[in-house]
């Protein structure tokens, strides 16, 4: 099984790079640079000039690209004609219209499209520990999708037929990942404000049942003022505006997400777009 790998960002590198460790892989990115961290983890992976050379070369494609519009600069008329017969696996996060659209012109082409939106950051890509939400043929997931995809999660669940599923369902989980995270961030600066030992809040926190490996994550690195991305905000506030989208379109509200939006635009227009999303806590309330 030959596999192809486009995009190759914060998620994108640990996702290739654990894909490489059991298959013969090769990858694109728009920035050529990006491909060291996988050759010098995956000495047998490649690197392909151009989209259309990894699929040339690749019986399933996996994108992992950042929106809408950056899948749409790929879809030429090369690339498209070099998917017959091979499956194309979506793990970007995109409006739930788009999806369905793209699964269209995939099988247009004489393609497979499967949707498959992840949850988690960059340490679970890191581990494999990723979850995996997928909507397609069943057929197609159980037979290929699900053991293709094992380096990669700690689960693969199956969301239904429908294309837009998948993401669907990312969307409802990350409604809770994204206020999580705005709320340890609004915690950690009414303790500081207050003149209590950060430390002391953290050890608490983790005490409590409230605790959990995400935000133990979290609280740590917030502690060291360690503003990496794991996931950054610019990716988060893009998650809001989907979010959000999702919302109005089935008559929900979504008040939490009204207010996180406005926050992690805020950060985006204040330059901290490439820091990690826990970093909203700057613009809250000055972590």
């Amino acid at each position: 099984m030959r596999l192809g790998f486009l995009g190759l960002g914060v998620m994108g590198t640990p996702m290739a790079i654990n894909l490489s460790k059991h298959y013969a892989l090769t990858a694109w990115n728009r920035s050529a640079n990006k491909f060291h961290a996988l050759k010098t983890s995956s000495p047998t992976a490649r690197f392909a000039p151009t989209p259309t050379a990894v699929a040339l070369n690749s019986d399933i494609i996996f994108t992992m690209l950042f929106n809408a519009p950056a899948i749409d600069s790929i879809l030429t008329t090369s690339f498209l004609s070099s998917l017959r017969d091979k499956i194309l696996i979506n793990t970007s996060s995109v409006p739930v219209s788009y999806s369905q659209h793209l699964s269209t012109i995939i099988h247009s082409a004489g393609g497979k499209y499967i949707e498959m939106p992840v949850s988690g950051s960059k340490v679970p890509a890191e581990q494999g520990q990723l979850v995996g939400m997928i909507a397609g043929d069943p057929d197609v997931v159980e037979t290929v999708v699900k053991p293709v995809v094992k380096p990669l999660t700690c689960a693969a669940v199956y969301c239904g037929r429908e294309i837009g599923s998948g993401l669907k369902m990312k969307y409802a989980v990350n409604t809770l990942l994204i206020t999580l995270t705005a709320g340890l961030a609004e915690s950690m600066n009414l303790a500081k404000a207050q003149g209590l030992d950060l430390e002391a809040w953290g050890r608490v926190l983790a005490a409590g049942p409230m605790a959990s490996r995400y935000s133990g994550v979290k609280v740590e690195k917030m502690l060291r003022g360690d503003w990496e991305a794991q996931a950054a905000i610019r990716d988060c506030f893009n998650s809001t505006e989907l979010i959000r989208a999702a919302a109005r379109e089935v008559g929900v509200e979504c008040p939490l997400m009204d207010v996180c939006g406005g926050l992690y635009g805020r950060a985006v227009q204040g330059g901290l777009g490439g820091e990690d999303m826990s970093a909203v806590g700057k613009v809250i309330g000055g972590m």
